[in-house]
């Protein structure tokens, strides 16, 4: 059986709003967001190109979903503040 890691992620948006998201291959994902591919917010070209800015791995999907879901409810001041606190994976464009 295959072990995965699973990511919650936040990318930057071109016009300084956050993204929050699951993936279990960060340079992947970030890849398909900067073509268009995926989520409806990312889609339009007033938020790209993304920068993905702050990754936390998983051992569970669930746990990445709980964190993406969590994070997805915070004010933009509490995303903020949330970013500056907890540590972040090595990120694939080099962050």
């Amino acid at each position: 059986m295959e072990c995965k890691v699973h990511y919650f992620y936040v990318l930057l948006c071109k016009d300084g709003t956050f993204y929050g998201g699951y993936t279990t291959d960060l340079a992947r994902r970030l890849n398909e967001h900067n073509q268009g591919i995926g989520a409806k917010y990312t889609k339009l070209s007033k938020r790209r190109p993304l920068q993905m800015i702050h990754a936390e791995c998983f051992a569970t999907r669930s746990e990445a979903q709980k964190a993406e879901y969590a994070f997805k409810q915070l004010t933009r001041r509490q995303k903020e503040t949330y970013l500056r606190i907890h540590p972040s994976v090595t990120l694939p464009n080099g962050k």
